[in-house]
């Protein structure tokens, strides 16, 4: 006899459809990530990442009032110092870029979740992401600096901090710091498995923020191990993080959701530089469709346990969805 289970029953009309869809994309999923720098009326094109921009204060605070008429609530900034050092002083200057810009957006936006990513790499002369020592990035110095530079995001008004350096034991660091002085509510996303991946280059061309030397697999995981992300991850939150980050996004949703079934905490994913990229080339050489591949890859990022998605597709992603 035929089977008297049809799946395609459920499948017939799109009122049906919808219904028993197990995934749901939301815009409060989503959170924008954008490249502030000094100057003024400033809007340079990464060439890279089409569509994606360097911005100065004033003119981010105009994108991201675009992005909230299309109801994106988050973001997340990467800040461009005016000037580097070999210790990347500028990411702790309460008048860099970053600190700016989150004061400015705070004024304009009060219901805008901001969050700061903390780390040296974009404003160290020799692109790593702290303190060097032998050639490779001494880890226990580099956490004082990466401590005061989210201290000084907490001042300027940030809702969030998130360390990205992937060195030992920042995020205790970074807790103890914020405690000490005054900000026990503002809390941390930590990137806890965060590999050294090939997927990162167009953001080093936005962030100018490419190593003078060597490379960062001293100290960003392996893309072959996935049992050590889940220790990365457990090292974080018993430090103290409050969200923890998978990235890559796409080549790593094994790890998504072995790191939500594991922790059961909630998990952030960045759909990185170079998969937006990706998607961008194809579109542009006509050999996918735009608005249903980004919405597939933010959904296929979800379905693997996100909570929270950065995405550079995040204000398209947000008008498609109404």
């Amino acid at each position: 006899m035929f089977p008297t289970n049809r799946p395609r029953r459920l499948r017939r009309t799109g009122v049906l459809r919808d219904m028993v869809r197990e995934t749901r994309l939301d815009k409060s999923d989503l959170i924008y990530p954008l490249f502030v720098r000094h100057g003024k009326g400033v809007k340079n094109e990464i060439m890279s990442m089409p569509g994606n921009y360097q911005f100065s204060v004033d003119t981010v605070v105009d994108e991201v009032g675009q992005a909230w008429e299309e109801g994106v609530r988050s973001v997340i900034l990467f800040g461009l110092p005016e000037a580097k050092d070999d210790i990347g002083s500028e990411a702790f200057d309460d008048e860099a870029a970053v600190q700016m810009s989150v004061r400015a957006l705070k004024e304009n936006y009060p219901g805008l979740l901001v969050i700061t990513d903390v780390c040296m790499c974009e404003y160290t002369s020799h692109g790593h992401c702290g303190v060097i020592k032998d050639n490779d990035v001494d880890n226990d110095p580099t956490l004082a600096l990466l401590s005061k530079a989210a201290v000084s995001h907490a001042r300027a008004g940030a809702d969030i901090v998130a360390p990205s350096d992937m060195m030992d034991g920042r995020v205790g660091a970074i807790r103890t710091s914020l405690d000490e002085a005054g900000f026990s509510d503002i809390a941390i996303m930590a990137y806890a498995a965060k590999y050294a991946s090939a997927f990162y280059g167009p953001f080093r061309d936005a962030a100018d923020s490419a190593p003078q030397f060597g490379d960062r697999s001293s100290y960003q995981m392996d893309p072959a191990n996935s049992d050590e992300a889940l220790t990365e991850v457990q090292l974080d939150l018993e430090e103290g993080a409050d969200i923890v980050m998978v990235k890559p996004a796409m080549a790593y949703l094994d790890i998504v959701r072995r790191v939500k079934d594991t922790f059961q905490v909630p998990v952030a994913a960045y759909n990185v530089s170079g998969e937006f990229s990706m998607v961008m080339a194809g579109v542009q050489n006509g050999w996918i469709d735009r608005e249903r591949m980004i919405l597939e890859v933010l959904t296929c990022i979800k379905r693997a346990g996100t909570d929270l998605i950065l995405t550079y597709h995040a204000r398209e992603a947000a008008r498609l969805l109404g």
